[in-house]
């Protein structure tokens, strides 16, 4: 049986088949053509011709910038195969690959500035600080699939009982943290804030380098139940972690 899938044409056959016919199926694999070998009725094994990691590598990353600049939707499964065979930092939002480039001095600076005051802060409690990379998965609210994200700082207090067999968190935090780039401004004011707003998390801090300024987001029942804005001069005010207190200017050092 033959069909087409990307472009390839793959020819599905028994083991048996293969088995009684390996030099011909040898030759009909190429870049063009896959073969497909079945056991017991479900599909077993591909085979394919073979690439090196280097050449895999390339081939990926070709893949993920076209499903984020071709507009393409895919589903959850499909963005989990592209990862797990890709060397590239990505994100899953709304159905959508989006590629991460590299922060910045300035952003590693405030990154790194935040977690120290985070980790200071959490010492002696049961939450813990994250930095990026460092995959979330954002489950929304009405919605089957979730979104993946790599925010730059979390605090999470559902470690131990959301952390999977492979290491993976797997929960909600509690409050999320990005500093804003020009590349990802729109998706981290707009995009983000609506998944984190939907997701159960329950504070959401914008951080933008440029004007040194932090915005604070605080979400009750999925909706923005509190705003405020500081500047550097100012000190920063946790919504849900009330004693929290970071001054500006120890976070734009």
């Amino acid at each position: 049986m033959k069909d087409k899938d990307e472009g390839k044409v793959k020819q599905t056959i028994t083991a048996t088949e293969l088995k009684s016919n390996l030099g011909m199926y040898l030759d009909y694999v190429s870049d063009d053509n896959e073969v497909v070998i079945t056991k017991n009725g479900k599909k077993a094994v591909r085979l394919a011709p073979y690439i090196t990691d280097y050449d895999r590598y390339f081939i990926m990353k070709e893949k993920a910038l076209d499903y984020e600049y071709g507009g393409k939707k895919v589903s959850y499964e499909e963005y989990m195969e592209i990862y797990e065979k890709s060397d590239l930092r990505m994100e899953f939002i709304n159905g959508e690959i989006v590629l991460l480039s590299s922060p910045s001095t300035t952003h590693q600076e405030i990154s790194g500035n935040l977690h120290v005051e985070f980790r200071e802060y959490l010492k002696g409690k049961q939450c813990k600080v994250f930095y990026a990379p460092f995959d979330v998965r954002f489950y929304k609210e009405g919605f089957k699939e979730p979104d993946v994200m790599q925010p730059d700082l979390i605090i999470a207090c559902d470690v131990d009982e959301n952390t999977n067999e492979k290491g993976r968190y797997m929960g909600t935090p509690a409050l999320v943290t990005e500093i804003l780039s020009p590349s990802t401004r729109s998706k981290d004011m707009v995009d983000k804030l609506n998944t984190i707003m939907i997701s159960g998390v329950k504070e959401y801090w914008i951080i933008d380098p440029k004007q040194e300024v932090v915005l604070v987001y605080g979400f009750e029942d999925f909706e923005i139940d509190h705003f405020m804005t500081y500047r550097k001069q100012d000190v920063v005010r946790s919504y849900w972690f009330t004693d929290l207190k970071v001054a500006g200017s120890a976070i734009f050092a």
